[in-house]
């Protein structure tokens, strides 16, 4: 299945088009900012259960005599 010369053509101009261009690309498509990927209120949530747990893991275990 061959493609027709206009097609080629084409594709080829496309091509070269992005050889020219190429290293003038910005350094980094990303914006930078402080946005976070989760709110503080999420963020606050998630520490109150970590160390939520942790100090009812300690207490439980100081209550129980060191043995779990």
């Amino acid at each position: 299945m061959t493609t027709s010369r206009r097609l080629a053509d084409r594709k080829s101009a496309k091509f070269q088009k992005n050889i020219t261009k190429r290293g003038s690309v910005p350094e980094t498509t990303v914006k930078k900012g402080n946005d976070y990927p989760v709110g503080p209120i999420v963020l606050g949530f998630f520490i109150f259960v970590v160390i939520g747990s942790s100090l009812f893991q300690i207490i439980r275990t100081a209550t129980s005599g060191g043995l779990a």
